[in-house]
């Protein structure tokens, strides 16, 4: 007998699935570059109004993995229940202190708006922060230490497993455009740090981060003088 909350589940995980491929296609550097030519007047505002959309269209999804009835699968409780809640605080304090290692402005949108830049692709720097010594996606990996803290009925279940995969798959997805953007500067940034989780050994120093930065600023100027001269 097919359970009553069984329906809304597999919408659920649908949901999911449209709004992962949506994002992962929308974040695409090929459409980016079709954007710029097709709409030259949208380009500055493209990445502000990505953000404004991923953020909308997430809600329903938050709002649907509250609302389907589930009984407990499970539940932190007595020590284990301090210790789940006390990572999730780490987690978030961990995305609080390292936002300071992006560039807001840029990762938001706003910057390009306010530069009126003539295209939608990226440009900001590789930014190698204190975390992201130790792995190449923060806070995607705060995001799973976070999810996987919580108590886990059906439907929290279906969510926390959706994101984890987007994560791992966007993950790649991301780094594909690192690296044709950042060139041998990511590959050997990858090479040296794990993805989402730490690994004994596997670190940067601070003076290796400083030369890996140095060298993706020196990859992009390198990139916008060969297309001024295509220009």
């Amino acid at each position: 007998m097919v359970d009553s909350a069984t329906p809304g589940l597999i919408w659920l995980a649908l949901g999911w699935l449209a709004y992962a491929v949506l994002h992962s296609l929308l974040a695409a550097l090929a459409v980016k570059a079709w954007v710029t030519r097709r709409w030259p007047q949208f380009a500055p505002a493209y990445r502000l109004a990505y953000n404004i959309m991923a953020g909308v269209l997430l809600l329903p999804l938050l709002w649907a993995t509250w609302a389907i009835p589930g009984d407990w699968l499970w539940r932190w409780t007595g020590l284990a229940g301090w210790l789940a809640n006390g990572l999730a605080l780490a987690a978030l304090a961990g995305f609080w202190l390292s936002s300071t290692g992006y560039d807001m402005g840029e990762f938001l949108g706003t910057r390009a708006l306010q530069e009126r830049r003539r295209d939608a692709g990226e440009h900001d720097g590789l930014r190698i922060s204190a975390l992201h010594r130790y792995v190449r996606h923060p806070w995607y990996a705060l995001g799973l230490l976070l999810i996987w803290t919580r108590d886990m009925n059906a439907p929290f279940l279906v969510s926390a497993v959706a994101i984890t995969l987007y994560f791992v798959i966007g993950s790649r997805l991301e780094e594909r455009k690192l690296e044709a953007h950042f060139g041998a500067a990511y590959r050997d940034y990858m090479k040296k740090v794990p993805g989402l989780f730490p690994l004994p050994g596997k670190t940067l120093s601070a003076t290796e981060a400083d030369l890996l930065m140095q060298r993706s600023v020196e990859r992009l100027m390198e990139s916008s003088g060969h297309r001024q001269h295509e220009l």
